[in-house]
């Protein structure tokens, strides 16, 4: 569909600015209580839960959003800081109409966005998401007053969560003897993800558990794992784990500080399920996943099958193969017997699980999955430019697929946040992949210019 404000993964901006202002919130709230209450249908009323991470402009959206639902004739639940996942599940365990999480993921403070899942803790999908915009254009009015919505705090909500998150290991197994450096981004997990893995028995080491409004993601993170890295190395761990601000986005490193991205983690839990004959299927990935993890699953006749940039299309195309696995090399990982949508936590949780069931390493699990150079540049080009009608574009890029072949491959795609054309190339030789990309960066600029 055509989004005027939501765009792959809810409205997002620079808070402030529109649309991340408390006047459009406020008129988002009031939007989607409207819808949801129509979907709703008589009777009691429609009831959303609200979460959000740590930022500061979290508590004037938070109020903004409460109040539009509220005038729309629906019940608020608010969690506090929770983490997105937290969010999804615990709409679904509390039977209600929906679910906001007030976040910006791993941008940085001066960032806010308000994403939606639907009954049963799915994203909301493009119909109801269109139902939400053509209510925002037209005026903003008030239930009477005896129909105004109420407002509770879920002040369980983290406990809850946590539980379900331990739900996830298996029930036989523990992480006793295991030292794991945990970093939550100062953001959404910082009263959770510690305690799920201490709960299982690990000697938990914390870290990024301080935030102040302002310092999300700053310097830590699954975006930022070098400082987790250093603390492993130094606390002799055997596992680092980093989320994101919103605890979506999982990145670890090994007793060694050896990092792993998303396609290696998705490759240990794809492994190790199989070997189980438990994996359901095949695995997805997306445009961006390497190709050496293609490979890898092949070598193991495991099905892949590629989505679009963004954990959105990568649950669709789960969704509709039928499969359980799949995920970014973000690290946005999707493991749906476990959960409707990706959880830092819970992937983890999967991947420990998979090496200590099968007694090995990370790296030993990841021997046969070579990642392939990857390397990416941004162009920036004029709004509306069509790289596909670009004559010299199109020649530079059949060259380029003749040259890798089989040693590696091509993409060109429009960036969904900002005017520029995102190249990347990847091959079996590092040289090679920079020596196409800088071309091809080259060609795309002269011909956008």
């Amino acid at each position: 569909m055509s989004r005027k404000y939501f765009g792959t993964d809810g409205v997002r901006g620079r808070v402030g600015d529109y649309p991340i202002t408390p006047d459009f919130t406020m008129r988002l709230g009031y939007a989607a209580g409207k819808v949801l209450a129509a979907r709703r249908g008589g009777g009691t009323h429609a009831a959303v839960l609200i979460g959000k991470d740590t930022r500061i402009s979290g508590y004037m959206l938070e109020s903004a959003l409460q109040a539009g639902l509220s005038a729309a004739g629906v019940d608020v639940h608010l969690t506090g800081p929770l983490t997105t996942p937290g969010v999804a599940y615990l709409v679904r365990a509390l039977r209600l109409s929906a679910g906001v999480v007030i976040s910006a993921s791993h941008n940085p403070f001066e960032d806010n966005g308000i994403k939606f899942f639907g009954e049963g803790g799915r994203k909301l999908d493009d119909a109801v998401e269109a139902e939400i915009e053509a209510e925002l254009d037209k005026a903003m009015s008030c239930v009477g007053a005896a129909e105004l919505g109420k407002a509770w705090r879920v002040n369980d909500a983290a406990g809850r969560y946590i539980e379900f998150c331990k739900s996830t290991f298996p029930g036989d197994r523990d992480l006793r003897g295991v030292r794991i450096v945990v970093d939550c981004a100062h953001g959404a997990g910082y009263q959770i993800a510690p305690h799920v893995f201490h709960e299982l028995g690990a000697d938990v080491i914390a870290m990024g558990n301080t935030p102040n409004g302002l310092n999300i993601n700053e310097g830590v993170g699954a975006t930022e794992p070098e400082a987790m890295r250093a603390r492993v190395l130094a606390e002799k761990a055997d596992f680092g784990i980093a989320l994101d601000g919103d605890g979506d986005r999982l990145m670890m490193v090994d007793a060694q500080g050896r990092l792993y991205d998303g396609d290696q983690l998705l490759y240990v839990m794809a492994r190790h399920l199989a070997s189980q004959d438990q994996l359901g299927g095949g695995v997805v990935g997306t445009l961006m996943s390497n190709l050496g993890l293609e490979h890898a699953l092949a070598r193991l006749d495991i099905p892949f099958a590629r989505a679009k940039v963004g954990d959105r299309y990568v649950l669709e195309l789960l969704q509709e193969k039928g499969w359980l696995l799949g995920g970014e090399n973000s690290g946005h990982l999707l493991c749906l017997d476990k959960h409707s949508t990706g959880d830092a936590i819970v992937s983890a949780l999967q991947v420990l699980a998979a090496v200590r069931l099968g007694g090995t390493t990370l790296a030993e699990s990841c021997a046969d999955l070579l990642i392939y150079p990857q390397v990416l540049k941004n162009v920036r080009i004029q709004k509306g430019f069509d790289f596909r009608a670009s004559l010299s574009i199109q020649a530079a890029l059949v060259e380029a697929e003749c040259e890798l072949a089989n040693r590696g491959r091509v993409l060109l795609r429009p960036s969904g946040t900002e005017p520029v054309l995102r190249v990347m190339v990847e091959a079996d030789d590092a040289a090679l992949s920079e020596r196409w990309a800088t071309r091809l960066a080259h060609v795309v600029a002269e011909a956008a210019a």
